[in-house]
């Protein structure tokens, strides 16, 4: 059960929590479904800026619900649609199938990372 403890963040018509649990990708994803949502998702600037709102708050980098698609370096929303807004660091994505997953740096920048390591969980619902 995901304890809040404040934090949360609205921005448009999602409400961003945050556990603070550092976990793999796939125990992210399971927390957050488990309480009806999915992983935190930014699909525009202002939610960009509201995920890493929490980022900052914990200063820890957290995965995202972007996954790497069947074609190396084609990156989608976990529902499977395709990306409509990126913020890629520079040089970034470079992992070239090595590396499925997305964390946000605390700067709110993306990297392609693999999916094994400990990241802050960040829902929305």
């Amino acid at each position: 059960v995901l304890t809040l403890n404040g934090k949360i963040r609205e921005v448009g018509e999602k409400i961003l929590a945050s556990n603070g649990k550092e976990v793999d990708f796939a125990s992210a994803l399971k927390s957050c479904e488990e309480a009806g949502g999915t992983l935190a998702t930014p699909t525009n600037e202002e939610e960009n800026k509201a995920v890493l709102s929490i980022v900052k708050q914990y200063n820890r980098y957290a995965y995202l619900g972007i996954k790497e698609g069947e074609t190396s370096g084609q990156f989608k929303y976990i529902n499977g649609t395709p990306l409509n807004y990126t913020k890629w660091y520079q040089y970034e994505p470079n992992g070239k199938g090595t590396e499925k997953c997305v964390e946000m740096y605390t700067d709110g920048r993306w990297n392609d990372k693999k999916c094994n390591l400990y990241r802050l969980t960040i829902c929305e619902f």
